[in-house]
């Protein structure tokens, strides 16, 4: 079951890079190859829809004492994926502002290259958030695995004790029949 996720989750991480990376060049293309691009990106965002859609049915089959980790790292996805269309939304605005600079005779290049600069910040900006988020995540998912390990040990503790009780019952019990069978022989 987690295989599958874990296979949704490699090809969302691709298809997610993939998809940074062509929004990146959006501003920077001019005439068919900016239109053809943001098709490409709108289709590629697209599947990435469907595969948080997978990735949350997969998580539905998921026992629910395992849940928890697999949940969190939805919500992380699913916060991804807003960026990216955020970032694809912003491209496209960049995008319709040069189409209409185009049209309307300015010279935006000083205005398109503190854009374009503007951009690239936030695009890295973004990915470092991106890493803190993630790395969050699997501080989380480890305390989380840490806590249910000390409750697996605890109970394993309770089952010890609980055996180690009965054993002495059992052989103060031997004890016991022992002096009565004495007893009897001597008799």
């Amino acid at each position: 079951m987690s295989s599958d996720f874990e296979s949704y989750e490699q090809d969302f991480a691709v298809l997610t890079a993939e998809i940074t990376g062509r929004i990146g060049k959006v501003p920077k293309l001019i005439g068919d190859e900016k239109k053809q691009m943001v098709a490409n990106v709108e289709k590629q965002l697209e599947e990435a829809r469907e595969l948080l859609e997978q990735m949350e049915l997969e998580v539905r089959e998921i026992p629910p004492q395992s849940r928890g980790m697999y949940s969190s790292r939805m919500r992380s996805y699913k916060q991804e994926m807003g960026k990216l269309e955020a970032d694809f939304k912003r491209s496209r605005i960049a995008y319709s502002d040069e189409v209409r600079n185009e049209l309307l005779g300015d010279d935006g290049n000083s205005s398109e290259n503190q854009r374009a600069h503007l951009l690239d910040n936030t695009e890295r900006l973004e990915r470092s958030s991106r890493r803190l988020e993630a790395g969050y995540q699997i501080a989380v998912e480890t305390e989380q695995i840490g806590q249910e390990m000390l409750e697996n040990l605890s109970h394993d503790r309770e089952k010890i004790q609980r055996a180690r009780e009965r054993l002495r019952e059992t052989d103060a019990n031997l004890g016991k029949s022992s002096r009565i069978l004495t007893g009897m022989l001597r008799r």
